[in-house]
C-alpha cells in the first residue's frame, strides 16, 4: 500500500462522515417538525460499506511488478451504500394552536431524541478528526521520504 492510497482511504472516510453528519444535522432540525408530505418527519441514517478491493494475490502481484491500477477507489475505503429511512415512532404533542393539530388538539411529531442525535453528532465529527490526522499523517511520510531524497 502506498501513502497516496492511504490518502485516499482517510479522504473516502471524510467524505463519509460529512455525509453522516448532513444527515444527523438534518435529523436535528426536523425533531419537532409537524409534517413533511402529509406525514412526520422520518429519520434518516446513513448506511457505509467498505470498498472491497482485489485478492491479495492481485495485489501482491501488482506489488512485485510495480504495476499500479489507479481505477476506482482503494481497497479498505468507506462509501456511502445508501440514506434510508429509519422506522421509528411518532409522538402526539398537544398544541391546539398549530394548523397540522387534530380534532383533540394534537400534533404528531416524529420521535428523535436530540441527545442521542448529538451524541451521534460528536462520534461523527471524531471520526472525521480521526481521517484528518490519518490524512495529515500520511502526508508528512510522504514529505519526510522526499526530504531524504534530496
Amino acid at each position: 500500500m502506498s501513502l497516496f492510497n492511504a490518502i485516499q482511504i482517510a479522504g473516502s472516510g471524510m467524505d463519509a462522515e460529512r455525509v453522516s453528519m448532513d444527515v444527523t444535522a438534518e435529523n436535528l432540525a426536523n425533531a419537532q417538525s409537524t409534517t413533511t408530505n402529509g406525514k412526520p418527519y422520518q429519520p434518516q441514517t446513513v448506511e457505509l460499506s467498505e470498498v472491497s478491493g482485489s485478492s491479495f494475490q492481485s495485489a501482491l502481484d501488482d506489488a512485485i511488478t510495480g504495476a499500479q491500477s489507479d481505477s476506482g477507489p482503494v481497497a479498505g475505503s468507506v462509501e456511502v451504500a445508501g440514506i434510508e429511512s429509519e422506522p421509528s415512532q411518532t409522538q402526539l404533542v398537544y398544541d391546539p394552536g398549530n394548523p397540522n393539530a387534530n380534532k383533540q388538539g394534537y400534533v404528531a411529531q416524529p420521535d428523535i431524541s436530540t441527545v442521542t442525535q448529538m451524541v451521534n453528532l460528536i462520534d461523527e465529527s471524531n471520526s472525521y478528526q480521526a481521517d484528518v490526522t490519518a490524512m495529515q499523517t500520511a502526508k508528512d511520510m510522504y514529505n519526510a521520504a522526499l526530504s531524504v531524497l534530496k
